[in-house]
């Protein structure tokens, strides 16, 4: 019954036969799981203007009448709350890192298992980031923690990310720079950081460089891969955002 409904997913995919198939995996999860499949970037505007209330998009990177990356920029810009898991042919670290770049909360190769795809949503639907071993490994220049894939801790707008203290605390970031990375590994912008923080911009980054040279890395999306990976090595310890002065 449609009351029983407490999931909707909304799939992006101009092949057909995949289409129905991440249909069926998806539904397969259960049935409060409600799916909607469209064939491209027009039709993904059209369902979500008829019903912005999804709780997950799937997008293919290959679409017939739009650039996959271009319409991740558009649906996070548009629909900010409404997590996208990129689901791609493509498994090359360059296009992992450029699609978290863009705000993808998660990129699952499809020649995944079902299983793989299946535990990928639920990290994402609990927070967190989720994708494959290689961006893990090409992407942060870190040995990958084993298994097949490399899940993020959950971000702290959803949940308190995960990292351990004693990791951390060996970068001798200071108080505020932590609140920094906090804020940043939520993907926020430091305009949104700023206010947030009743900072200036420039303050901001200020402290967003100093995090980057803490950490030894030259972007957002590898300080997220280094938060991760000390999480997969170090354990977990909750690590809440500090409350702002």
């Amino acid at each position: 019954m449609k009351g029983d409904i407490t999931m909707k997913v909304l799939l992006i995919d101009d092949h057909p036969l995949i289409l129905t198939a991440l249909q069926n995996v998806i539904q397969g999860i259960g049935t409060h799981v409600a799916v909607v499949g469209v064939a491209g970037a027009r039709g993904a505007r059209e369902a979500l203007l008829a019903d912005p209330a999804f709780d997950l998009v799937l997008l293919d990177l290959r679409l017939g009448d739009a650039d996959g990356f271009e319409l991740l920029a558009e649906l996070r810009n548009a629909y900010p709350a409404v997590p996208v898991v990129v689901v791609s042919a493509s498994d090359r670290s360059a296009d992992v890192i450029r699609a978290i770049d863009l705000g993808a909360m998660g990129f699952v190769p499809k020649r995944a298992s079902n299983e793989t795809l299946q535990e990928a949503l639920h990290v994402v639907m609990q927070g967190g980031i989720y994708v494959p071993q290689m961006a893990m490994s090409e992407g942060s220049g870190a040995a990958p923690p084993e298994g097949g894939s490399a899940t993020f801790p959950p971000r702290p707008d959803r949940r308190a990310p995960a990292a351990p203290r004693a990791a951390l605390a060996a970068f001798k970031l200071t108080p505020r720079q932590t609140d920094v990375l906090a804020l940043l590994l939520r993907g926020q912008s430091n305009k949104l950081i700023a206010r947030e923080l009743n900072l200036s911009v420039e303050t901001v980054k200020d402290h967003v460089a100093a995090v980057l040279r803490a950490l030894g890395v030259n972007s957002r999306t590898q300080a997220v891969l280094a938060v991760s990976q000390m999480s997969s090595q170090g354990g977990i310890t909750p690590w809440p955002p500090r409350a702002s002065p």
